[in-house]
């Protein structure tokens, strides 16, 4: 599940790191934070916030080949050393091929879990990696419908989907941070004479906590492009291999030891239940499952659903 935890942790970073950059310069140079004198200038706030929020989501998945080369310590194959390198990049050069996507970058980094990912800027700027416990655990037909699966995800589209649905998210995050900071500003510590300490401190402990309970939505997304990444991974390598490489998974019970800002972003995913559920980056495997015995393969359209 490394893909999503990602996203949303360097979102986060320079989410808060623009808000406390206007800040200081909003105090430095005597910037009024969208106060006239009429009071709040919300239009403004809005489209200031929407400009951070999509800024910040874009500069997080520029960023996030890099964080996950980074985060995971990889391998990338530039030159196969040995066959079951040659036999990686062959199976994505086919699966891309087939995809209709550019070529991705494939890597191989060292942890003990079945688990893979795959992230990148477009359809044409991927990167697909495999641990090193997945090429121990898995089969060739296992291991070939998991790399489908990640090739999937990447025709689909996905992190540029889930960019633009976290720069909506961060537009409202911010904007409702600032509207509640200048009321709690004003009610609670009395300043009429525009943003004082109050405000900031608010601001910036609100955007966490707006930001923590939002990322609900991008999970919700990140569950429901799962059964689709499934779906184009069957597609990809037959129904019967991906069904197979998810019971696989079920045998490791969801446990990962990939570092947390990029937990999201594995095949693999967490289990829980109740309102932890709604925090879940991946529906339980055991439905992921019986939705790939429900769906039919396509036949002739290498256009991945």
């Amino acid at each position: 599940m490394k893909r999503v935890l990602l996203f949303i942790a360097t979102n986060l970073a320079v989410l808060l790191v623009f808000s406390v950059a206007w800040m200081v310069l909003s105090h430095f140079f005597g910037l009024r934070a969208f106060t006239t004198a009429y009071g709040i200038d919300y239009t403004g706030m809005l489209v200031f916030c929407a400009l951070f929020g999509f800024g910040g989501a874009f500069v997080s998945l520029l960023m996030s080949k890099w964080v996950a080369k980074r985060s995971t310590g990889m391998h990338v194959i530039e030159q196969p050393r040995n066959e079951l390198e040659q036999w990686l990049v062959s199976t994505v050069r086919r699966q891309a091929e087939k995809a209709g996507i550019g070529m991705p970058e494939v890597g191989i980094y060292d942890a003990p879990e079945i688990n893979a990912f795959a992230t990148g800027a477009s359809r044409n700027n991927g990167l697909v990696a495999v641990s090193t416990g997945l090429l121990r655990a898995m089969n060739r037909d296992e291991a070939e419908a998991v790399l489908a699966h990640e090739v999937a995800h990447i025709a689909n589209g996905d992190m540029v989907t889930l960019t633009l649905i976290q720069g909506v998210v961060n537009t409202f995050v911010m904007f409702l941070a600032r509207v509640v900071g200048n009321i709690i500003d004003r009610v609670v510590f009395k300043n009429e004479e525009g943003p004082g300490i109050g405000y900031f401190l608010t601001v910036i402990v609100l955007e966490i906590v707006f930001g923590l309970l939002a990322s609900i939505i991008v999970m919700g997304f990140s569950r429901w492009r799962e059964f689709r990444a499934d779906a184009g991974g069957a597609d990809l390598a037959g129904r019967e291999k991906m069904i197979r490489a998810l019971e696989r998974l079920a045998q490791s019970y969801g446990q990962s030891t990939l570092p947390s800002e990029v937990r999201a972003f594995g095949i693999s995913g967490g289990v829980a239940g109740g309102f932890k559920r709604l925090f879940m980056s991946h529906p339980p495997l055991a439905e992921r499952i019986q939705a790939l015995r429900d769906y039919t393969p396509a036949r002739r359209s290498p256009t991945i659903a």
